[in-house]
């Protein structure tokens, strides 16, 4: 792993002197710290938590979604991040364990120093996500964000695809946004999964604005064509700015709605090759 970090250290500078180079002139536009989705290492964390936090800290990474791995207590976790200069401002959690403890997502949150806890899926059938899934979730995001708010956690619904399923004069998304609750649920906006799901990245941020607390940051192969399931081939997730998401309009919107935190979620099997380009392509960008 120490040589894996080395190499990934190279990597970034050389990737960051590249596009520097090409880089046009003016402000950068994206101006807030570099952060991760911790899904992006799951392959690394099993074998060696500190060696993957130490490459995280190569990269320049100062922020984290994530929770704490197997064998670590949240407050072990935090340590080992405070040590490398990585906070934790937003973790997970899953759809029924919340729902049936949203006590323990405040708990684990606070543990880790994060002011926000997501949720990235709504059970139902695969490819059929139906308006009663989408009462239910209302209903319960709702009271979730209710307990979580009143102890200082702020809840988000992060989508994944499957919700852009016509309804009425849109789709099942405009549904959950329009009637949840905007004092105790907001949103995490995936830009990946929302293009995939046949959403527009640019035209919701410019519906919902300030509902969106927290974004991912990924881009999708050109050419592909997405769907309802809420998935797709890992090797359809490419390094930022090679694919057909508006990823440049998307950020000076987001900077617009007041998103203050963003993630690179890397779900390719090449994230060792792809995280140090993805990072020189968004401090390359200027306005």
């Amino acid at each position: 792993m120490k040589k894996i970090v080395f190499s990934l250290y190279l990597a970034t500078t050389m990737a960051l002197g590249v596009t520097d180079s090409f880089a046009q002139k003016g402000k950068p536009l994206y101006t807030f710290p570099v952060g991760v989705q911790a899904y992006t290492y799951r392959a690394s964390f099993p074998k060696d938590v500190i060696a993957t936090l130490d490459t995280i800290k190569a990269l320049g990474i100062t922020e984290m979604e994530g929770g704490a791995p197997k064998g670590f207590t949240e407050a072990e976790f935090k340590k080992a991040c405070d040590a490398r200069g990585i906070k934790i401002p937003a973790t997970g959690m899953g759809y029924e364990q919340i729902v049936k403890e949203p006590m323990e997502a405040v708990q684990k949150a606070k543990a880790l120093g994060a002011s926000f806890v997501m949720v990235a899926w709504i059970p139902h059938q695969k490819g059929n996500f139906s308006l009663e899934n989408a009462k239910k979730a209302v209903e319960d995001f709702n009271r979730v964000g209710k307990t979580l708010k009143e102890n200082g956690i702020t809840f988000c619904y992060h989508n994944h695809g499957y919700e852009f399923q016509p309804y009425q004069d849109g789709t099942l998304y405009d549904y959950i946004v329009k009637n949840t609750n905007p004092e105790y649920v907001s949103f995490e906006m995936d830009i990946l999964w929302t293009q995939h799901g046949g959403g527009d990245p640019v035209a919701l941020l410019k519906k919902y604005g300030s509902r969106y607390k927290l974004m991912h940051l990924k881009d999708l192969k050109k050419g592909i064509k997405g769907d309802l399931t809420g998935g797709t081939p890992p090797e359809n997730d490419v390094t930022l700015g090679d694919g057909q998401v508006n990823i440049p309009e998307i950020l000076r919107l987001a900077k617009k709605a007041g998103v203050k935190h963003y993630f690179i979620e890397d779900e390719s099997n090449k994230e060792y090759e792809q995280m140090p380009k993805s990072i020189a392509y968004l401090k390359s960008l200027k306005q």
